[in-house]
């Protein structure tokens, strides 16, 4: 579910539903990756151990073994249950084939795990937009759709390709490039081989056009090894982006590059190769990526980058619009909601303090202005959740001034002057009202740390 913000200042929204790409799995799918890796791991062990068997991939819960010889069944097995033996379960079948099936509570495990990474990814592009007050939670009985509010964005197409976008970054070793996948595949008799795949791309020829190129499956680095990506230029002054990496990826990425000197290195971005440069040496923490792109893509592209790669795809259920003449009727019933409270708070001080009432009224009508002011001051948007604090912050500041009137009307009862009860009205009140004031910054900031962004 998302909730966009329209083209107007009057908090207009336009709404629809998203659900995780879990069916049909899709490479996208945070737990299909995890098979897929665990089957390449187990295909890379088998073949060190000299273990001649077939491993295929049933996304995204099964493995299926097959041709394990005779004489090496109990050494697979070990091999196996080392390597799968915590998150799947193993049946045998005829002819030395087996079937490894994920586990139901690793299943479910992956899948939440899959949804509370998405909530934070989203979460993280949308605190770089800039929006006022966005929400990012969970949705539906299944939890398995994503609720997206955010008010007053001007650019909605772009906001929703930022979110949507997977922005899985891989950087692989290449075997070979040419203009054609038969070609490519003709000195491996038209079969991709076990552990490499082919992958598409912009060709690096004059004219460009589309080139085919196999890689490794295995990747040197992947965007998770990220520290920080920006906007930058290329060598030709074109827009490209930036990054570094951590510590672990600065490791692998050095120990690869050095071995593959002269070789050409995939930079792929969502399954499709931006560029692929050559190794002039080894490069231990830093990277660019290079390709046909407008300054607002690059833009985009650090963004997502920064914010790491979606564990899944995500699939928009159901789109709808509440446009600025509904956000208009809000504001406006808002305005007149807190109008209509400070005219009755100021009705009933008149009434219930007399004259006295008139300086509760002031003061509650300075520190409206003030706040306002300051809000002003410092850009900040208001938003329907901010009317129910200004209707709030009268509440606050009537009932400052009720604990003073009380203890002024207590002090006079006791046979005090009107200077001496009033000081005194101030100063026995004064660590009450502190001590009130603070409890409520107490609870706000707990709000808006574990709240949300309408609380």
């Amino acid at each position: 579910v998302a909730n966009w913000g329209s083209d107007g200042p009057d908090l207009g929204y336009a709404y629809w539903r998203v659900a995780m790409g879990y069916a049909p799995w899709g490479d996208r799918c945070h737990y299909h990756r995890v098979g897929s890796m665990a089957a390449e791991q187990l295909r890379q062990e088998l073949a060190t151990r000299n273990i001649p068997a077939t491993v295929a991939e049933e996304p995204p819960t099964r493995i299926a073994v097959s041709a394990v010889p005779q004489g090496q069944d109990q050494e697979f097995r070990r091999l196996a249950e080392d390597q799968l033996g915590a998150g799947y379960d193993r049946s045998s079948g005829a002819g030395g084939s087996y079937t490894f099936t994920m586990k139901p509570n690793v299943e479910r495990t992956l899948r939440d795990e899959s949804v509370r990474q998405a909530l934070q990814t989203i979460e993280r592009r949308v605190n770089d937009l800039g929006v006022a007050e966005p929400v990012v939670a969970p949705h539906g009985t299944a939890n398995d759709q994503i609720l997206v509010q955010l008010p007053g964005v001007t650019d909605v197409n772009r906001a929703k390709e930022i979110i949507r976008s997977t922005a899985l970054l891989e950087l692989k070793i290449v075997e070979s490039e040419a203009p054609s996948r038969e070609s490519l595949l003709q000195p491996y008799t038209g079969t991709v081989p076990s552990n490499m795949e082919v992958i598409t791309g912009v060709s690096d020829a004059p004219g460009g056009g589309t080139a085919y190129y196999l890689v490794r499956k295995a990747a040197v680095i992947t965007g998770r090894d990220l520290r920080n990506a920006r906007s930058s230029l290329d060598e030709n002054n074109q827009p490209a982006v930036s990054f570094t990496l951590n510590n672990d990826g600065a490791v692998k990425f050095g120990r690869a590059t050095q071995v593959n000197v002269g070789r050409r290195l995939a930079i792929i971005l969502d399954d499709r190769v931006q560029s692929a440069p050559v190794i002039q040496s080894r490069i231990d923490d830093e990277g660019r990526i290079t390709g046909v792109f407008t300054p607002q893509e690059v833009a985009d592209l650090s963004l997502v980058l920064r914010s790491g790669a979606l564990p899944a795809t995500l699939t928009y259920l159901e789109e709808r619009t509440v446009g600025p003449s509904l956000g208009a009727d809000s504001v406006r019933a808002g305005v007149i909601a807190s109008a209509t409270g400070l005219g009755l708070v100021a009705v009933f001080m008149l009434f219930y303090y007399k004259l006295a009432g008139i300086n509760a009224i002031l003061s509650v009508a300075m520190n409206l202005v003030i706040l306002l002011g300051f809000m002003s001051y410092i850009g900040a948007a208001m938003t329907l959740p901010g009317i129910a604090g200004f209707i709030l912050t009268i509440g606050m500041g009537v009932d400052s001034n009720v604990l003073i009137f009380e203890r002024i009307k207590e002090e006079l009862a006791a046979g005090k002057g009107v200077r001496q009860a009033v000081a005194a009205g101030f100063d026995r009140v004064l660590l009450t009202i502190l001590d009130t004031h603070v409890a409520s910054l107490i609870s706000a900031a707990f709000l808006f740390q574990f709240g949300t962004g309408p609380i």
